[in-house]
């Protein structure tokens, strides 16, 4: 798909969700893009991202696998798989596999904690790094998938990915 189609489809989706569609029809359309394994640019991302309830820091706690929405153009250096949330002190921000396929805590950027926080007028959990200049804000799709903003300082804030619950 297009990067003008995948705009498209954000802007579709975002009046449709705007105009009184369900809950149940934003769920659908993130879970079909997840799915996908493609790209969508920031355009298509954010406006639905806005529309996703809020979640708690409760919510959080577990592991959670995660994926990008680049379509894997990226390079990933460190074979990033997830998030581990122990407590709202505790959080493994990075979670990678090893050449053997094992789960291991990647602590060059640090450890993390959660609070909730306030993005856009929504208040919901968020992920601080402890000795890092980054936050992740959270927005629930269903009770097993979230997805996050990534805000790095200086940067824009338009890094979108999902986690899913483990």
């Amino acid at each position: 798909m297009s990067t003008t189609k995948k705009t498209l489809l954000g802007a579709a989706l975002t009046a449709a969700m705007s105009t009184g569609a369900s809950a149940g029809d934003l769920e659908q359309s993130w879970l079909e893009m997840i799915a996908s394994g493609e790209a969508y640019p920031a355009e298509t991302l954010l406006p639905l991202f806005e529309q996703l309830q809020p979640v708690d820091t409760e919510f959080m706690l577990g592991t959670w696998k995660g994926g990008k929405f680049d379509g894997g153009a990226e390079p990933d250096p460190i074979n990033w798989y997830g998030k581990r949330f122990n407590s709202t002190t505790d959080v493994e921000p990075l979670l990678v596999m090893d050449a053997d396929g094992k789960v291991q805590t990647f602590d060059k950027l640090g450890g993390a904690q959660m609070r909730e926080i306030k993005y856009n007028g929504v208040t919901s959990a968020a992920l601080i790094y402890d000795s890092q200049p980054i936050m992740d804000y959270f927005r629930k799709v269903n009770d097993d998938v979230v997805i996050g903003l990534g805000d790095i300082k200086g940067k824009p804030t338009d890094f979108v990915f999902h986690l899913t619950r483990q």
